[in-house]
């Protein structure tokens, strides 16, 4: 793949505070564009919405609950009657076969389930492997809008006709997802480009769905142990205040910008975000800079390129907690169709419909989280995880610490039986549950990525030493922003001990363990869920 090169040659512009490519194809000013100033009004609308989404109602949209569970029945029954007759080679199989099933329901029932699944194509190791790999078409790989539709929809929006604006126009999209797709293009001033489109009538099915969900959730609570963890309305809540926002593009725009401004405020030189067009962007529609490069997962071909993966992935993971625990803004839904390798080894970021914003008070909680982590101060860990909304205010920080075991010697978990496993998650939850604990929307958006990371290790880097990563990422961001971690935690940087017995705890291992390299890792997450899914099989 090439760059575009259909551009000029850019000026200081735009590339003094923003991340943006080193050619331009216009420049973006750094305010005073149409949409960036309505965004924040957008934004608190569409939060004040929420509520009204996600209100207990005795009843839902018939019609629509009659529609979900009809598919979900059709694609499921078949199956279930192959598992009862034991007609599936190896319960693999079956898994497999459950997951088509699944992803050809969700797909049916249009944008809402299509988001479901996009969230669980990024759990990997929280999910049956073969339900990510199926739901990792939902990133992309969708049945698209007929090019009629979208025509429609752009002439609508733009108020032009589409030759009135672009010179040339790919019929065929180059993906297509939940909410949206996108399709190649060329401005009539020359300039190539890439067009996000919306789904028609995505917004009115979005909102009757949250409905729908808001009226199943109270009837789930106490009945499945995940979902029972996650408090089932308080999860639907949060997904609905991820959705909300992804259904108008200008607040899109203006997030590009944000994150861009954010790259460029902490030199972070690795990423590149596309330049939205500053005067073609409405709700349903919006004109960027056109990138290329590699797929995040195509690792052959770029180390063929010379690009240096597991700098790839050092990159990733410092930037993202940058953006976090010093500006309180990240991309908030990182997976492998959100982002690309350009050919100069930078990572381009796509898709900016959900991005996690932190309060001041959050941020720092954030900020005490992981100096927690780095010093292996467990109170002040679960004292964060408190203030960051996961736990009740008033918890007992002493008990939560007692009660989970976590002042205990660390047990290596590869030397349970499946049984001993089990056990062992069934009494976490009951004890989280105790307390109250959920995860608030900053909270699961920031892990939701972090699995996605872990996962792109085990692709980009998988010899990478682990322990040696997080100290030196601890050292990196202590040598970067130690003056803003004593400003704001009121801490002297220069005499942080770093201890990262909690580190190796989180990761099952022993304290005298001194290396661990991610393949070493998942060959132990395998063999631990070898054990639970014979102990449970049996």
């Amino acid at each position: 793949m090439r760059q575009n090169s259909d551009v000029t040659p850019a000026h200081s512009g735009d590339l003094v505070w923003g991340a943006f490519s080193s050619t331009a194809p216009w420049q973006v000013p750094e305010a005073n564009i149409a949409w960036t100033t309505t965004a924040v009004a957008l934004r608190q609308q569409a939060q004040a919405e929420v509520p009204k989404l996600t209100k207990s109602r005795r009843l839902p949209p018939l019609t629509r609950v009659g529609v979900v569970v009809i598919v979900f029945v059709i694609a499921l029954v078949p199956w279930y009657i192959r598992k009862r007759r034991g007609s599936f080679s190896s319960d693999v199989a079956s898994r497999a076969n459950v997951s088509l099933r699944l992803r050809r329901a969700v797909e049916k029932l249009g944008a809402t389930y299509i988001k479901l699944g996009q969230i669980i194509s990024s759990g990997e190791g929280l999910f049956p492997a073969e339900l990510v790999d199926e739901f990792k078409r939902c990133r992309d790989q969708v049945p698209a809008e007929t090019f009629a539709s979208v025509q429609l929809t752009i002439e609508q929006d733009l108020g032009a006709r589409i030759e009135d604006v672009f010179s040339w126009f790919d019929t065929t999209p180059l993906a297509a997802a939940s909410i949206a797709q996108v399709h190649r293009a060329r401005l009539l001033t020359g300039e190539n480009v890439v067009v996000k489109v919306q789904r028609p009538d995505v917004s009115v099915m979005v909102r009757k769905d949250l409905r729908v969900m808001s009226w199943l959730a109270p009837h789930l609570i106490g009945r499945i142990p995940v979902a029972a963890l996650a408090n089932p309305p308080a999860l639907v809540e949060l997904f609905a205040e991820t959705i909300v926002e992804e259904l108008d593009f200008r607040m899109e725009a203006a997030n590009m910008l944000d994150l861009a401004r954010m790259m460029r405020d902490l030199g972070q030189e690795g990423y590149v975000i596309p330049r939205p067009h500053p005067t073609l962007v409405t709700r349903r529609v919006l004109v960027m800079e056109e990138l290329t490069g590699f797929k995040f997962d195509d690792v052959v071909a770029m180390q063929e390129a010379g690009i240096d993966t597991e700098n790839v992935i050092r990159t990733g993971l410092i930037a993202f907690m940058e953006g976090a625990l010093i500006h309180g803004v990240f991309h908030g839904d990182l997976h492998g169709g959100n982002l690309f390798v350009m050919h100069d080894g930078r990572t381009a970021l796509l898709d900016f419909g959900i991005v996690g914003r932190l309060s001041s008070s959050r941020r720092i909680a954030f900020l005490r989280l992981m100096l927690g982590a780095s010093t292996n101060d467990l109170h002040g860990q679960v004292s964060a995880l408190r203030d960051l909304g996961a736990l009740p205010l008033d918890s007992d920080i002493d008990a939560v610490i007692r009660d989970l075991r976590l002042d205990q010697t660390t047990i290596d978990p590869t030397t349970l039986t499946g049984e001993e496993l089990v056990k062992e998650v069934q009494r976490i939850v009951k004890a989280l549950l105790a307390y109250g604990a959920k995860l608030p929307k900053e909270l699961m958006l920031y892990v939701k990525n972090m699995v996605f990371l872990d996962g792109a290790i085990a692709r980009l880097a998988p010899n990478l030493d682990l322990l040696a990563e997080v100290a030196t990422i601890s050292m990196v961001f202590t040598q970067r922003h130690g003056e803003t971690l004593g400003r704001d935690l009121g801490i002297d940087p220069s005499a942080v001990e770093f201890n990262f017995d909690s580190v190796k705890a989180s990761l099952g291992v022993e304290n005298s363990t001194n290396s661990l390299t991610y393949r070493e890792l998942q060959q132990r997450r395998d063999l631990i869920q070898k054990r639970m899914r014979e102990h449970v099989t049996k």
